[in-house]
């Protein structure tokens, strides 16, 4: 538990036994009846709730007796974080239901041939029995639960429908003593249901995986400088803020911070986005999570645990992950009116035909083809088939779609926001420009540098010696090479002294820039990074540094905005280097957004949302992680990091922009056949209710419908795979 604001508290609580939206809002109304609380916010991806609430005597042990007067089991929060599971998790139920289905519905497919291969009655009474009451366990569990909160939902159908088929069953086998008994429909339905709720909660696993990716990048011990003397390794939990942690290369720095001795680069791209590593010496700040360079340097932490900006960033996805998308909630929305209207239907139609002076049982029969044929298998499975049809015709493009949500909201897209470095760009500096001074010669020049950094594993220095062996040059062995931390690397090359000076070490050498001054002025105006080439004192060369776009992207840009989509880069940045790549891109001033911090990533994305429009986010690295979750749609780029992969719905596989405007297209085709799934299994239940009411369709015809409309919603699903 934590403080929110002055006078109220917060509860983080894991919360067992949900399955779909419904179960979402009924554990929100049950937390928002309890005396004290002010809010609640029920998170089915997480399976967990926040509550704000007035803190009191016993608040908490309330809170949680809500949750299982509810019907759902309290939980620790990190509980509710298990370890990755198997793609095939949880689906053993399901196969158990299809081993025990199958000798059940192959009779039936046979007699519109003549075949007539009916199993005994007490051979499919054990087939069907497990299914029925140790399958179904779950939805008697949650239709009971729907039930005492006075609502309905397609798990209360099914308990109803399928106990109708299984019981009538049962009667016609020990009463009746006939053959021709329905335990096949009450089988089939739970095991297709079953299916389509594997389905869904496979998708929705995917979702808590970017917070556990995000808590990875926290190193486990940090080595912490003790007042007496020496150094102790201590649990980062450990750590206080105040306390003198040693930082050696390449570790992980563990704590939000400030250098107080030595220097170093330090690797930010998993906040910042940006491929070049930032010089940090003595005062400058230090940021949990990224990576230490070539120096050992000694911090002081300031903030820690909760506190730090990655823990933050950790909280903006665990917020922005708790949005609800409404079309998920279409079906039980539906559901929760056709269920009373077809127990209703149900009911009339037995007292019907008992008015009209039909037996018991010819009346039971007709109502129990309505609750059959009215059992939503079909409707159950319209979504999740045209899902998975829809993935893996995306996969087969490199298009990889974890959240079923988004690809059923990305056909509505009319924004899509893009990170700039790694996702438009090829992420990886180069050298743009060599300026040498007048009367040099650039080949030797360049020559020189490349000898210099060739054994330096710095960006910088790999772009100059890539540049150079791109130009055939020969480099000769450097003498008495030394890196200086934050100002570049000097080196004896053929009987010379040359170094590779920031501008910063050339300030401070006191060397002017002359004739250069000019091109420095403009290439720092088109965003570039600069270093200066000196040989002894002398200034020798300029060298630029820059990004370069992806092959395609301007192209890619241009046929989303051909398809009348609004573009938008957000950087971090600065805006003379954002909007010199935008006009690389061909995008306009107002498409760039520059100089935007981590945290205000998200906030951009969500600016825009507030302002009536539906954004895609399309980004790779963990910077963007909250802003991909805050989206309506998050597109991650499979060439980023592992956290950006998993907080977006979409990852596209082979890091090419131009899979953006295919993923987009393939939601729409998606969505089009869950719409037309939906209307099917709607259509043969508006068709089938009246008729079985009216005595034309036995509970035979009426499950041989059933099976029939799930048939048609699958085939449909299916026609997506044609899909070029």
């Amino acid at each position: 538990m934590n403080s929110s604001e002055s006078s109220s508290a917060t509860l983080d609580l894991g919360v067992g036994g949900m399955t779909c939206a419904s179960c979402v809002a009924r554990v929100e109304r049950a937390l928002k009846k309890v005396p004290g609380v002010e809010d609640a916010s029920v998170n089915l991806a997480t399976e967990s709730a926040r509550v704000v609430f007035q803190p009191a005597e016993q608040m908490e042990a309330q809170i949680r007796r809500a949750v299982r007067n509810a019907g759902y089991e309290p939980r620790a929060p990190e509980l509710t974080r298990d370890e990755d599971l198997s793609p095939w998790a949880g689906f053993g139920p399901v196969a158990l239901g299809l081993l025990l289905s199958l000798p059940l519905v192959l009779p039936m497919m046979g007699e519109p041939f003549g075949l007539h291969w009916m199993l005994p009655a007490w051979l499919q009474f054990l087939l069907a029995t497990p299914v029925q009451f140790v399958l179904g366990a779950r939805f008697y569990k949650a239709g009971w639960h729907a039930l005492k909160a006075g609502s309905g939902n397609m798990d209360l159908l099914v308990a109803l429908g399928t106990s109708a088929g299984w019981g009538l069953s049962m009667w016609l086998w020990l009463a009746e003593g006939q053959m021709h008994l329905y335990f096949e429909a009450s089988a089939v339905v739970i095991t297709l249901v079953l299916l389509g709720k594997w389905l869904e909660a496979r998708a929705k696993r995917q979702t808590t995986s970017a917070i556990r990716a995000l808590q990875a990048l926290r190193p486990e011990v940090a080595h912490v400088m003790l007042k007496s003397g020496g150094e102790a390794d201590l649990p980062l939990a450990e750590v206080m803020a105040g306390d003198r942690l040693l930082v050696l290369p390449g570790e992980r720095i563990p704590a939000d911070g400030v250098v107080e001795e030595g220097d170093t680069h330090a690797d930010e791209s998993m906040l910042t986005g940006e491929p070049l590593p930032v010089a940090k010496g003595q005062g400058a700040r230090l940021t949990g999570g990224s990576i230490n360079g070539e120096g050992r340097v000694v911090m002081k932490a300031t903030a820690v645990g909760g506190e730090s900006v990655l823990a933050h960033i950790i909280r903006l996805v665990e917020d922005a992950q708790a949005g609800k998308a409404p079309i998920q909630r279409l079906v039980d929305q539906v559901a929760a009116v056709f269920v009373p209207v077809v127990v209703a239907v149900a009911l009339l139609t037995l007292v019907g035909w008992l008015i009209a002076g039909a037996s018991l049982q010819d009346a039971l029969i007709p109502a129990v083809a309505v609750l059959v044929i009215a059992c939503p298998c079909a409707l159950g499975l319209a979504t999740p088939a045209a899902i998975m049809a829809g993935t893996g015709v995306a996969a087969r493009q490199g298009i990889l779609i974890k959240d079923a949500q988004a690809l059923e909201i990305a056909h509505r897209v009319d924004t899509v926001a893009f990170d700039k470095t790694g996702t438009l760009t090829v992420g990886q500096p180069r050298l743009v420009a060599f300026v040498p001074a007048a009367g040099q010669d650039e080949a030797t020049l360049l020559a020189a540098a490349a000898s210099v950094q060739a054994g330096s594993e710095h960006p910088l220095a790999r772009a100059v010696v890539g540049a150079a062996r791109e130009r055939g040059l020969e480099l000769q062995p450097a003498e008495a090479v030394r890196a200086v931390p934050g100002r570049g690397t000097e080196g004896s090359v053929g009987g010379a002294q040359w170094r590779i000076a920031s501008l910063r070490w050339l300030d401070e050498l006191g060397t002017p820039l002359g004739m250069l001054q000019s091109e420095v002025q403009r290439l720092q105006g088109e965003g570039a990074t600069l270093s200066a080439l000196l040989e002894g004192g002398a200034l020798r060369a300029l060298m630029a540094f820059a990004d370069e776009p992806k092959p395609g992207a301007a192209a890619a840009l241009a046929a989303l905005r051909a398809r009348g989509l609004r573009l938008v880069m957000i950087s971090g940045d600065n805006r003379a280097a954002a909007q010199a790549m935008g006009r690389r891109l061909g995008l306009a001033p107002e498409e760039v957004q520059a100089e935007v911090l981590p945290g205000d990533k998200a906030q951009r994305v969500a600016a825009l949302r507030a302002g009536g429009h539906v954004v895609a986010m399309v980004g790779d690295g963990v910077n963007d992680a909250p802003a991909l979750a805050a989206a309506d749609v998050g597109i991650a780029m499979g060439t980023g990091t592992d956290v950006a992969m998993h907080a977006a719905g979409i990852t596209l596989m082979r890091g090419d922009v131009a899979l953006v405007e295919r993923a987009l297209a393939i939601s729409h085709r998606t969505v089009v056949k869950i719409r037309q799934n939906l209307f099917w299994a709607f259509a043969y239940n508006v068709a089938g209710i009246p008729m079985a009411a009216a005595g034309l369709l036995s509970p035979v015809v009426a499950g041989g419908a059933m099976a029939l409309s799930s048939v048609s919603v699958l085939t449909n699903a299916l026609l997506l795979k044609r899909s070029r």
